[in-house]
């Protein structure tokens, strides 16, 4: 992960990068045009000092003494993103990100251009971040033996807010589940990355290990990915992150209807939160899902998890 990261950066900062012990448990870089260029790890963050161009590791300097990011660095930073050009990779920064070799997404923010009302592009892009890619194999396996049945697994929903890594748990799902063990098969699985993070797709080969028996849908937009992939690839579970508008969920019906499994995410820090949007509540009063898990990090970054079944009763 160190190369793949340290190469994005001016060659000034990689100096500062070329011991790769400040990599471990980075969840985000934070780049902004006249701020400190800030690391995340877990609930700390850590910026890189800088006094007349001396440098050092990622430490708790404190945000004022942080090296403050320039336009040019950013600009050496989006040439170094897109190999000098940005133009080939419009339709990614559209959407405001774009993925790059191990993964890693680099989420983008600036000026927005418009079309007919329409977002088109983004111009002075000042604002940078990048999302660390973590497989963390095994992290599901707690949750694993409580969403698998006779006769596959149950549909099932994980809900948390923002960053609290409900995609890791998602991607490990998917690779256990593809891959099977001794006491069950591998499933065909179909996943829709409407937004290049479960797989993360480099020149449309995933970076991420999503078992041997996964077919991925890069780009596309999940209701038109659902029902592609329903049509072609025979998927016995279909997998999918971020689900929101009623579309998406109409969508996923069609794939119940069709005697496929879904195992999906959506944006709720509750169950509560969960029940106050109408489609979604629609799912529980019809007991679409089987269970629904939710995940949660304390203030030491610790993550937890909390499994409710078809009835949303508790399980564990």
């Amino acid at each position: 992960m160190a190369l793949e990261i340290v190469k994005i950066f001016p060659v000034h900062i990689r100096e500062a990068l070329a011991n790769d012990t400040w990599k471990a448990g980075l969840e985000e870089i934070r780049v902004r045009v006249g701020s400190p260029l800030e690391f995340i790890y877990g609930g700390e963050s850590r910026y890189l000092p800088g006094r007349e161009g001396a440098y050092a590791l990622p430490s708790a300097c404190g945000y004022e003494n942080g090296y403050r990011m320039t336009p040019e660095d950013l600009r050496e930073m989006l040439n170094y993103i897109s190999d000098y050009s940005l133009y080939a990779y419009s339709e990614e920064v559209k959407e405001g990100y774009l993925t790059i070799e191990g993964g890693h997404r680099i989420g983008m923010a600036g000026q927005v251009v418009k079309k007919d009302g329409k977002v088109t592009g983004l111009s002075h892009i000042t604002f940078l971040n990048v999302r660390i890619a973590h497989e963390k194999r095994g992290c599901a396996d707690d949750i694993l033996p409580h969403i698998r049945r006779s006769d596959g697994i149950y549909n099932t929903l994980m809900l948390s807010p923002p960053g609290i890594g409900k995609t890791t748990f998602l991607r490990d799902l998917i690779r256990q589940l593809s891959a099977g063990d001794a006491g069950a098969p591998g499933m065909k699985v179909g996943v829709v990355d409407e937004r290049s993070e479960i797989a993360a797709c480099h020149l449309g080969i995933p970076q991420n290990d999503l078992g041997p028996r996964t077919d991925v849908l890069d780009g596309c937009k999940k209701t038109e990915g659902i029902r592609m992939l329903l049509r072609s690839m025979s998927p016995q579970i279909l997998a999918v992150d971020e689900l929101g508008g009623k579309e998406d969920f109409a969508a996923v019906k069609q794939a119940l209807c069709c005697g496929c499994r879904v195992l999906g995410t959506v944006h709720a820090g509750c169950v509560q939160e969960l029940l106050d949007k109408p489609y979604l509540q629609a799912c529980v009063t019809q007991r679409l899902f089987g269970r629904y898990i939710l995940i949660e990090r304390n203030s030491r970054g610790e993550r937890s998890t909390t499994i409710y079944d078809e009835r949303m009763e508790r399980i564990c």
